[in-house]
């Protein structure tokens, strides 16, 4: 025995004074911070999710991803959306960063040229793009949600980013690089959409982000053409003829359909997929709209999915006829390039709805999936030839990395945004195209 034992059995001891309680202060402070980096682990992998697979990820699939139980994720995120919109929050947040970044490059004194300078603000902005990757298809492909804030993070302009590409560019026309006509605000916002596709690995493809950017704003600003075509010359071109032919049938083409049953259906749909979207627009919908019984537009067209893949068929059929014709003209690589401008310009214009659901349908899907309605791979073999043709013949005098890349470039500011388009109307979207992509904006001593 070491003690006696007191009345009630106890080995008597002398009486222990209990420590004072300690703070928990550490100990919720380490708990806030392992709550932060989880939440952050979460994010990361339903951005890493989300940009290879689509957003049609489930939370299940990015609790698994993470290594966690769906009920831990749900501590951290009420649902999906309160992902999205997180993911929203940062991407916008990481723009804003990049444009007053630039704002304060612009008092610089350091001695750079006025394309370093527009270029680098590009390159930061692809980056952005691509370390954003699921934010961008939320606010390229956008459709329906309940969540107003998702909502307005999707519709969202990066208005910041834009006003510091306009201020470079005001910055360079000082300078005496860029011409005194160009409009600034159409130019960088044209350049902005273009620095932020680069975030779409069919854009970028195998290539870094920094030298897409380059390449796109030396395109842009510099032009492909070692000439200088009048738009009375790229007007009376044989290729141009060809699109313009084209373009006009489209018209007789929705003429003669109007009678068609299945026909009227698919514009109807179209038309629903465009306002409520794709996944939220059920076949009762479409028949409601068109005047129809469910059961006579299902006899008609199938399945949803089918009436989708039939619109994306004939929208992606419209513009191959456009493009075979102007290929197959008689005229430079330069014409060519500027008659299958004219085709998407107004294929954008007369098929917003099918362009619209496309977007919807590329939002929903891996980035990889081939797009029925294009045939990209296809395209892309065109291009790359034409281009090469016109390299060959000193057409183009564009130092680019690599063929691929300079055709990916090329179909990419083929096409001028939607909200573009709309601003400046068929006509005027061309002159743009023409006076950024084949002739340059920068101020030359011939022009």
């Amino acid at each position: 025995m070491t003690g006696a034992r007191n009345r009630g059995g106890a080995v008597g001891r002398a009486p222990v004074t209990p420590e004072p309680r300690k703070p928990l202060k550490r100990t919720t402070d380490a708990a806030a911070a392992e709550d932060r980096t989880r939440r952050t682990e979460i994010l990361q992998t339903a951005e890493s999710l989300i940009a290879t697979s689509g957003l049609r990820t489930s939370l299940q699939e990015i609790a698994d991803a993470a290594g966690i139980l769906p009920g831990s994720l749900y501590h951290h995120f009420e649902s999906k959306e309160a992902i999205l919109v997180e993911l929203l929050r940062r991407y916008h947040a990481d723009l804003d960063r990049i444009a007053e970044q630039a704002q304060a490059r612009l008092d610089d004194p350091a001695p750079r040229s006025a394309f370093d300078r527009i270029a680098e603000l590009g390159s930061d902005i692809a980056q952005c793009a691509v370390t954003h990757r699921a934010a961008l298809q939320m606010s390229f492909y956008e459709s329906p949600s309940s969540n107003p804030e998702l909502v307005a993070l999707a519709r969202r302009r990066p208005t910041a980013t834009l006003d510091a590409m306009q201020q470079t560019l005001r910055a360079a026309r000082w300078s005496g690089y860029l011409r005194s006509d160009i409009d600034l605000a159409v130019l960088a916002d044209r350049i902005c959409q273009s620095m932020l596709q680069v975030g779409l690995d069919v854009m970028r493809h195998n290539a870094g982000p920094d030298k897409v950017a380059t390449l796109l704003c030396r395109i842009l600003l510099e032009g492909l053409s070692t000439g200088h075509p009048t738009d009375a010359e790229l007007d009376r071109s044989q290729p141009f003829l060809a699109a313009d032919a084209v373009v006009r049938s489209w018209v007789d083409e929705a003429r003669s359909e109007a009678d068609d049953k299945t026909a009227h259906i698919r514009a109807v749909a179209r038309a629903e997929f465009g306002r409520r979207g794709y996944e939220s627009t059920t076949v009762r919908d479409i028949a409601s709209a068109a005047g129809m019984g469910t059961g006579t537009v299902y006899r008609l067209i199938g399945s949803k999915d089918g009436l989708l893949a039939a619109i994306m068929q004939s929208f992606g059929e419209k513009i191959a006829v456009g493009w075979t014709e102007v290929l197959r003209s008689e005229g430079t690589t330069i014409e060519k390039l500027d008659a299958l401008s004219w085709i998407h310009t107004n294929a954008l214009d007369q098929f917003g709805d099918e362009f619209r659901i496309q977007l919807a349908w590329m939002r929903q899907s891996p980035p990889d999936t081939p797009n029925p309605g294009w045939l990209y791979a296809k395209r892309l073999k065109q291009v790359k030839t034409l281009l090469a043709e016109g390299i060959k013949a000193g057409e183009i005098g564009i130092d680019s990395p690599s063929n691929e890349m300079l055709a990916r470039s090329v179909i990419g500011v083929g096409w001028i945004p939607e909200n573009l388009l709309r601003e400046l109307g068929t006509r005027a979207a061309l002159i743009h195209v023409r006076d950024t992509s084949l002739r340059g904006v920068v101020a030359r001593a011939d022009t």
